[in-house]
């Protein structure tokens, strides 16, 4: 398959550049001898001099098993416990432990997330749905301002608030996980988190900038001000983060179990954020409350699914079921491309066929995809290979679509191109990129690819208080303004639709690659756009993580990495595709994702691969590395 040089010299050279108000005393906090009693040192603490952050390594090889996380201490952590004889399931979750100490705005407790597991032993792959649900209380006005009878502006009133807070799945899928498959319990999973929590580590310019970038939001409340805006700045970069209360809440979830989580005090002071969260006296922030009871984290559930499936050039590739929308649109969008010999294009016939395959997907998934509790998704038609020929239909090879593009018809089609185009809707986006992912694999040949989020970065803004830990805004991924045809629509006890996309590829039955990535709706791109890179543009797993990215997701114009822009824009203006920059408003970052990912060679040979420079860089190690 033909290589494109200038491209891989781009990939090289981008490779290159990398870099409180304490809750009153309560009963069962009496009786743990972690607990702190008053005396508002809810805070964290940061630690004097300058440290050097801990080195990032990207790709590693080697045999045995093997982590990719963004956070080097994450990483550190995983291979620790894969070294120490625990497998995969074990790895992920205190990795993901550790990352709600050191990417507290990205995941943790207060959040969710989905897991993708193959089993080595029977060749099986399964799910668990983590994702955070609606409050059963929950208005179908909710997002509506009574004032003005207007929806809230989405950021920063809307995502700041008790309002756009779904009730927690993150602790309840680690248990979940540890009890199908692991072999630690959840104590000895939160243990080396717990240790980091406490003993702190070192603040690099992504958590600093991140701090900065959300003191507005932060300063919202006196237990977020307290812990990341003590004395009203951000951490400095080499100084020492420590998370006291959250150690100590990783304790109490260690000697009680998930209950002490999902009922009791916790719970309590959970909804009390919610209902009334802590503010401070000088926020202009309006903080809309929300209706989350305790009854609500009583009875939420982590659920079992069955993976999305579908075939490519030769692989199996498996996704995330509903409540995600990852598993249908990247297996729809791999059955539009599969109809074009896409590997022997140039490089601007093979990227308008990208951009137009997953154009349609995404106009597929606006249409038809919501929580399989409450919609009836037909999973069957979307991943139909004859629905895919159809839909192909729609692609010129010479010219773009007017976008957006019209949802396809699953009730009827033939695989024949016999139709013609129609204009659709754009669907509403109000995802936002904050979220982290981790790919971990054992010597037993089990692999785990984890997506974890509170949604925004830094989520809802709310500590809760005495605790340690960020609570989500996920609700806001429901569609504002309620539509009862919309398969997004806001509904007591529902799930939002969500992007993430862990996503596990085996070939002749063994895994080939497992990979994921945060960003918000553009997770479906960049993992679709890396498994394009990889099978399709004859790259290395190095290079397809490392190209500059695009997203095209039913809108007017492709969202475009500015190197993505300078590679390519000029050619694919000739098809009639609007380039525009990234950019999170927030943030002011250019960055699309921040993937990980393991491809498995012959012979037991693992290749970790993390980002060389989006966010920072990752860190990927292998339990023993190739001399």
């Amino acid at each position: 398959m033909r290589r494109t040089t200038g491209a891989c010299a781009l990939f090289a050279s981008a490779a290159l550049l990398a870099t409180t108000a304490i809750s009153p005393t309560i009963a069962a906090d009496r009786a743990d001898p972690d607990s702190h009693h008053g005396g508002g040192h809810g805070g964290g603490h940061h630690g004097g001099g300058h440290h050097q952050p801990p080195q990032k390594t990207p790709t590693q090889v080697g045999y045995g098993g093997a982590v990719s996380t963004v956070d080097p201490e994450a990483s550190r952590i995983a291979l620790k416990v894969l070294r120490r004889g625990g497998n995969a399931t074990d790895a992920a979750i205190a990795a993901a432990a550790a990352l709600g100490v050191t990417e507290p705005y990205s995941a943790g407790i207060g959040g969710g997330g989905y897991i993708v597991r193959y089993d080595g032993r029977t060749g099986r792959v399964s799910t668990i749905d983590g994702r955070e649900t609606a409050p059963a209380a929950m208005e179908h006005d909710a997002f509506i301002d009574p004032a003005t009878g207007e929806p809230y502006p989405f950021t920063p009133e809307l995502v700041t608030s008790g309002v756009s807070v779904g009730v927690p799945g993150t602790l309840a899928t680690w248990d979940r996980a540890l009890r199908r498959w692991g072999t630690h319990s959840l104590a000895r999973a939160l243990r080396p988190a717990t240790r980091l929590a406490r003993k702190g580590f070192v603040v690099d310019e992504t958590f600093r900038k991140q701090t900065l970038d959300n003191a507005e939001r932060f300063g919202a409340f006196t237990s977020t001000r307290d812990l990341y805006l003590p004395n009203g700045d951000a951490p400095k970069v080499g100084t020492k983060f420590r998370n006291p209360d959250l150690a100590r809440t990783y304790r109490i979830l260690a000697r009680h179990g998930m209950k002490a989580f999902y009922r009791g005090p916790m719970a309590q002071e959970i909804v009390e954020a919610v209902q009334d969260p802590p503010k401070t006296d000088d926020t202009e922030l309006p903080v809309p409350v929300g209706s989350m009871e305790t009854s609500d984290l009583a009875n939420y559930r982590a659920l079992n699914r069955r993976p999305t499936k579908s075939s490519y050039r030769g692989h199996d590739v498996y996704g995330m079921a509903e409540s995600s929308s990852g598993g249908t649109t990247i297996g729809e969008a791999l059955n539009i491309l599969e109809q074009f010999d896409v590997g022997s294009m140039s490089d601007a016939d093979a990227l308008h066929h990208y951009v137009e395959a997953s154009a349609l997907a995404f106009a597929d998934r606006g249409a038809y995809v919501g929580d399989p509790s409450q919609v009836d998704v037909p999973v069957k038609d979307l991943l139909s290979d004859k629905f895919a020929k159809e839909r192909a239909c729609q692609i010129d090879p010479t010219q773009a679509q007017a976008k957006p593009v019209a949802e396809g018809d699953v009730s009827s089609y033939d695989g024949k191109c016999d139709g013609e185009a129609k204009p659709g809707v754009v669907d509403e986006d109000t995802e936002n990129i904050s979220t982290t992912n981790m790919t971990v694999s054992d010597r037993w040949g089990n692999v785990v690819e984890y997506t974890l989020t509170i949604e925004q970065t830094g989520g809802s803004g709310i500590v809760v208080p005495g605790r340690g830990f960020l609570l989500n805004n996920e609700l806001t991924d429901f569609s504002t303004v309620y539509d009862p045809e919309d398969p997004n629509r806001i509904e007591p006890g529902k799930r939002p639709r969500s992007s993430m996309s862990p996503t596990i590829v085996l070939k002749h039955g063994k895994p080939f690659l497992a990979l994921g990535t945060p960003g918000g709706s553009t997770i479906i791109t960049t993992v679709l756009q890396m498994l394009f890179n990889r099978i399709d543009r004859d790259m290395t797993i190095e290079e397809a993580i490392a190209a500059p990215r695009a997203a095209q997701r039913n809108t007017t114009t492709v969202t475009s990495e500015p190197d993505f822009m300078d590679a390519y824009e000029e050619m694919l203006n000739e098809y009639g595709h609007t380039l525009r920059v990234s950019g999170d408003i927030l943030t002011g970052s250019w960055q699309i994702g921040a993937a990980t990912a393991i491809e498995f060679g012959r012979h037991g040979k693992m290749t970790a691969v993390a980002e060389p420079t989006r966010r920072g860089g990752g860190a990927a190690l292998v339990v023993k590395p190739r001399r």
